[in-house]
């Protein structure tokens, strides 16, 4: 995919490429191959979008998904408590539509991301290149618990580690919690997203034998809050709940 914008009016929404050709009821948008974000272009009808730049939350909204994508607010989470940043080395896994993947390689982050679904990953690497990630995030198809081995032995961000940060959104990672230490620098996270609390219980219980330190559990949840005439309260509308998160550090 090539460069691809937002070409906003009110409340409507589209992402386009230079080039690109837009039929709705507003007119037809023939989108100028030298277009950038901050200009305004028009229909054949005369309706007027303004052209923005794509950041992250625009990801979430317009990532082809294959699933469920990860909420930016556990994104957020998982950044703000593992302090991923420039520099940094990440093992993904779970890979999905790829917001987790593409917000860390955002941040600054080298990730390498497994994906068991062929057609995910796919669909995560069109994904990755329309965030700007493509030569930061190596989207692997493949079971990361059967390359265990090869992670600890090959992959090294400098003499005396492999990776900074260990994220995992997949049912068996306990099986990779209880490798962390082989995996993770001195120091290094582990974050675990699962929406139940079982895996999130044998995921706790996997760190404690794996001695990890600063081992928290949280449950996520969000209320927008809404203000009209009559007053101001938490919305009725949505699910404040998406899941639970566990974060863990090695000694």
């Amino acid at each position: 995919m090539s460069v691809a914008y937002l070409f906003v009016r009110e409340d409507r929404e589209y992402l386009l490429s230079p080039g690109e050709r837009l039929e709705s009821d507003l007119g037809i948008l023939e989108v100028p191959e030298d277009v950038s974000p901050g200009d305004t272009v028009e229909t054949h009808l005369g309706t007027a979008f303004r052209v923005r730049k794509l950041r992250g939350p625009d990801l979430f909204n317009h990532f082809e998904r294959t699933g469920a994508p990860m909420m930016p607010r556990d994104l957020g989470l998982i950044i703000g408590h593992t302090g991923i940043a420039g520099g940094d080395h990440v093992l993904d896994a779970g890979t999905g539509t790829g917001v987790l993947s593409a917000s860390m390689a955002r941040a600054g982050a080298t990730v390498t991301t497994y994906e068991v679904n062929s057609e995910f990953a796919d669909v995560a690497r069109e994904n990755m290149e329309l965030a700007g990630v493509r030569d930061s995030v190596d989207v692997r198809t493949g079971d990361v618990t059967e390359e265990l081995t090869e992670l600890r032995a090959s992959e090294s961000t400098d003499d005396t580690g492999k990776f900074d940060v260990v994220t995992l959104d997949t049912a068996d990672a306990p099986t990779v919690v209880a490798n962390a230490s082989g995996l993770l620098v001195d120091g290094g996270f582990i974050a675990v997203y699962s929406p139940f609390i079982e895996d999130t219980r044998e995921t706790v219980e996997a760190a404690r034998e794996e001695e990890l330190e600063d081992i928290r559990t949280f449950e996520t949840i969000q209320r927008r809050m809404d203000f009209d005439d009559r007053g101001s309260r938490p919305s009725t509308a949505g699910v404040g709940h998406t899941g639970y998160l566990t974060f863990a550090r090695k000694q």
